[in-house]
């Protein structure tokens, strides 16, 4: 059986692969309807020379470098360029403001800035305007900015192109140790301003390694084919979706965009994805209508296959289930499996917690999911459900091979390992508040079951107390309500009040199948003000109240005025509900429903 090496850093790790894998293909993009590919050798010359270019203009080891670009193989090979060159990458999200990224230049103190296009420079290059430490911009795509007197501008091919590809060179030259740091990666901040994580060497490959335990253990170690989808600026994705598939030796295609996810998938078959939530529910809502759709006899095996799902999960199949359950594997389940490429491993997902009925779903159609737990302050993973250990979908797995957790008195999740990061970036009061004698306090609260997997209960900081004392998780209440054909997006409140209220964002398809049905207005702003569009969510909530304790009862809800989205600052880029920004716009609103 294969084992991943102890490599002594990041580097040193991608340069033994492409040298190992030669002319395979590795970074993959879509340009002109047709796939094209960047071969583990060209990468390791692009590497090299980016990196001695990066020295050459003057940044020094330990300069942090900002990298601002879409998911593209220029970011890989930038991010590789940059730690190769001795520096720190500080990923930034495309959908940072200009307020955003003027922070993280002037916390992170960057001497350079990489972007990809113009687009995006627009919102970088004020900040850039104002500090006294960026002393240089190299635009990935050539761009046309105002020239300011400080700060060099350099073209990100010429870089390359001024340099002789020495592979050998740079790979020596990577003398930096596992304890090192690699790069600050700012949190996108569901409750405030972003903090730089201080990601370590170690941190991402004790991830690294840890994953390709389980991948072998479980799965078989193989020709691995990732489709990169989520931003590479989030901890889940850098360490996940590019440095897994780079130990792996593996392929990594970078997806065109949320619209084009599903033909993407069917076009790559990857072997693995790593996803979030958000993205399940919404893809078991399209399969759930796309069924609908097809008539009686797909709706029936639909439902018998969810219930042989569930059995299964809960222990061993019955014997008298056998039969059925080896019908739908021949004329049901492959046609489900096909839409995802047909050769799909695993789909791991992280960022946020799951609805265990969503797992269940996606478990029935014959698709491994496989629900992890992490933070970006353990570069990210702590956990993760593997088969052997025997999937259960309302935990997270055990933790990571070499990782330990323990449940401190009042609940919260401890974590201690090479993968918890050194701490906050200049910011040592928050270190210390949660870096406490080597043990990383994560802010979530849960247990450990009778098989060592952990379950988590919710976020410290996000529980609800109700003014009884009554504590409620508002994620698990978010997540039934989002299984609801009629509801997209909810999310609920109730902090030291009698009982909790709910802000709805109803399914814009089914809105409008249902105003079509009923003959009413078909913009939504408008037809829900009618009664009986009303009174269908109501009874969806009431569905979902009759499944909740008295304390975790929706009493009373209000429509959002539009969708929680990344552009309007309601969600972050790893689509988790940012609750302070939903407080702030609808507190009022949402404090009115308590009165009479």
């Amino acid at each position: 059986m294969r084992e991943l090496e102890h490599f002594p850093n990041l580097v040193t790790m991608f340069f033994k692969r492409a040298g190992e894998e030669g002319d395979k293909p590795f970074l993959w993009h879509k340009a002109g309807g047709s796939w094209h590919s960047l071969s583990w050798r060209e990468a390791a010359e692009k590497v090299a020379s980016l990196s001695a270019g990066l020295r050459r203009i003057g940044l020094k080891p330990g300069d942090r470098v900002m990298l601002v670009s879409e998911n593209r193989p220029e970011w890989c090979l930038s991010d590789l360029a940059i730690m190769a060159a001795g520096c720190v990458t500080v990923p930034t999200y495309t959908t940072n403001t200009e307020r955003d990224h003027q922070h993280i230049l002037e916390n992170s103190g960057s001497a350079a800035v990489i972007v990809s296009n113009d687009k995006l420079a627009r919102s970088v290059m004020p900040g850039v305007v104002r500090s006294s430490q960026v002393r240089a911009v190299i635009g990935i795509e050539p761009l046309r900015v105002a020239q300011t007197g400080h700060v060099d501008y350099h073209d990100w091919n010429s870089l390359i192109a001024a340099e002789m590809p020495d592979i050998s060179g740079a790979a020596a030259a990577a003398t930096f140790g596992r304890g090192d740091l690699a790069c600050i990666i700012y949190t996108s901040g569901t409750g405030g301003a972003p903090r730089g994580v201080m990601q370590h060497h170690g941190a991402i490959l004790h991830n690294v390694e840890g994953c390709c335990i389980i991948i072998t253990e479980d799965f078989g170690w193989d020709d691995e084919v990732f489709l990169s989808f989520l931003p590479l600026s989030h901890a889940y994705e850098h360490t996940g979706g590019q440095f897994l598939p780079i130990a792996l030796g593996g392929q990594i295609y970078y997806s065109e965009g949320l619209d084009k996810l599903a033909s993407n998938i069917e076009e790559v078959r990857p072997t693995i994805m790593v996803v979030v939530p958000r993205l399940f529910e919404v893809l078991r809502q399209r399969m759930v209508k796309a069924v609908e759709k097809q008539g009686k006899v797909p709706q029936a095996l639909l439902k018998r296959a969810l219930g042989l799902g569930a059995k299964e999960l809960g222990g061993k199949l019955p014997f008298w289930d056998k039969p059925m359950d080896a019908l739908l594997d021949r004329i049901f389940r492959p046609k489900i499996q096909a839409r995802f490429g047909g050769r799909m491993k695993a789909l791991v997902s992280g960022g946020a917690p799951l609805n265990p009925d969503i797992g269940v779903f996606f478990h029935s159609l014959g698709l491994t999911l496989l629900q992890g737990y992490g933070q970006t302050e353990a570069a990210p993973v702590i956990s993760c459900n593997r088969p052997k250990a025997g999937i259960k979908m309302d935990t997270v797995g055990p933790p990571m091979p070499r990782t330990e957790v323990r449940i401190a008195e009042d609940g919260e999740i401890l974590v201690q390992g090479e993968l918890v990061m050194k701490g906050y970036w200049r910011n040592e009061a928050e270190t210390e508040r949660v870096l406490i004698d080597g043990w990383l306090h994560t802010g979530d609260i849960g247990h450990i079951d009778d098989k060592g997997r952990i379950v988590i209960t919710d976020r410290k900081k996000d529980l609800i107390v109700l003014d009884k004392g009554d504590n409620v998780a508002p994620q698990k209440v978010e997540g039934m309500l989002t299984l609801q054909a009629e509801i997209s997006q909810a999310m609920v409140t109730g902090d030291r009040r009698p009982y909790l209220v709910g802000l709805i964002v109803p399914d814009a398809e089914w809105a409008r199948d249902f105003a079509e049905a009923k003959g009413l207005p078909a913009d939504i702003r408008l037809l829900r003000e009618h009664e009986p569009f009303r009174a269908a969510i109501s009874a969806a909530v009431d569905r979902v109240n009759r499944d909740l304790s008295v304390t975790e009862k929706v009493r009373r809800w209000i429509f959002a005025d539009e969708p929680f989205t990344i552009d309007n600052k309601q969600m972050t880029p790893s689509l988790k509900i940012r609750r302070h920004v939903l407080r702030e716009v609808y507190g009022e609103r949402t404090d009115a429903l308590y009165k009479g």
